[in-house]
């Protein structure tokens, strides 16, 4: 079976702010975890590579799993420290990539060209584009051969305008998932804030908030488990 492709982001700090942000370490390791356990071997890439920040907030929900995986020599090195950049990426190696969250991921996931590139890639060679939380703003850009937006018509989700006041962060961010989703002529989809939700709509799968993690990565491992790769 291929690998699957884990996006990150680079962005420290909220743009115009003294506020530190990243990536939302659970939205990677527990991710991570369904895919070692199902022995479907992961990368990890960002928009720039090499270093990813991690959303100091994230850390106040790290439990034991989320731990367990963020202290081993392989993710703080391949992650964390020296992530691929997207021109390392050789998009046929992959059966699905999956964008993680964090606020961050707002201002360096929606114009990433190559990142673009490598998904579309992925999705003709009939993979998948999975997300979660924030991580659907990698797709909201993303345009097939004939120029119409990827996600039009598909019914996926992302955090929540709800979500986003509750985080205290709808007066910061550069646009609203739901909005712009909207916008590109997406279905989205909700459920009640902070609770698991995942949606998946042909080979697109998404998830809605932080405890949405699982629930992709589940969907995606029954998807790929269904085709030959």
């Amino acid at each position: 079976m291929k690998k699957v492709l884990v996006v990150l982001t680079n962005v420290t700090r909220y743009p115009g702010t003294k506020d530190a942000t990243g990536l939302w370490l659970g939205e990677a390791t527990e991710f991570v975890e369904e895919m070692l356990k199902a022995n479907i071997e992961v990368d990890y890439v960002s928009p720039k590579g090499g270093f990813v920040p991690l959303d100091p907030r994230s850390m106040k929900y790290a439990d034991e799993s989320i731990m367990q995986i963020y202290e081993t020599a392989d993710f703080q090195k391949r992650a964390l420290a020296s992530s691929l950049s997207p021109n390392q990426v050789n998009a046929s190696d992959y059966a699905a990539i999956y964008y993680t969250g964090g606020h961050g991921v707002m201002w360096d996931f929606p114009d990433n060209k190559e990142l673009q590139q490598i998904a579309l890639a992925i999705y003709k060679n009939n993979g998948f584009i999975s997300a979660v939380c924030h991580g659907m703003a990698g797709l909201v850009n993303i345009k097939d051969d004939n120029g119409n937006y990827l996600i039009a018509g598909k019914a996926i989700t992302g955090f929540t305008t709800t979500e986003e006041v509750l985080a205290g962060k709808k007066s910061v961010v550069p646009f609203l998932n739901k909005e712009i989703a909207e916008q590109r002529g997406a279905h989205f989809k909700k459920q009640r804030a902070y609770s698991e939700f995942a949606v998946q709509d042909g080979h697109i799968i998404t998830g809605q908030n932080p405890f949405s993690v699982r629930a992709v990565a589940k969907l995606l491992i029954k998807s790929m488990s269904n085709h030959i790769q």
